[in-house]
């Protein structure tokens, strides 16, 4: 049996077919290794997740602590430190209100001309006058 150009071709091209065919599963199958492997990658998520929630957690708390009141300084007694670490006070302004004490109020930090009114108003429940 002699087969002719064409019908060699189509045969050609079937058999391709099935290797193809043949083929795409078990590349499929190899492909899906344990990183792939929806259960693992369901861990992996819910351990991200417990860790970036214990993280958020303690962030949160680091600004709670910050943003509480109840840390006042006192102005006549505050040190350098203390006084930048307050809002927007500049190293200038610590040291002019070192020299400048003491205080009788902690709006004589306006009254002296030391911050602004506008600067006073974001320290306003952070600082005390001791006496």
């Amino acid at each position: 049996m002699k087969l002719s150009h064409q019908n060699l071709m189509q045969l050609l091209n079937l058999r391709n077919v099935w290797i193809i065919a043949l083929a795409l599963p078990l590349g499929g199958i190899t492909a899906c290794s344990n990183k792939d492997n929806p259960d693992e990658i369901r861990r992996q998520t819910a351990e991200a997740t417990e860790t970036m929630r214990r993280d958020t957690k303690a962030v949160v708390e680091g600004v709670k602590e910050g943003m509480r009141s109840d840390k006042a300084i006192d102005i006549n007694n505050a040190s350098r430190e203390d006084l930048l670490n307050l809002p927007g006070m500049t190293q200038h302004e610590a040291d002019r209100i070192i020299a400048e004490r003491p205080f009788k109020n902690a709006h004589e930090l306006v009254a002296r001309h030391i911050i602004p009114e506008s600067e006073y108003d974001k320290i306003s429940d952070r600082v005390i006058v001791g006496h």
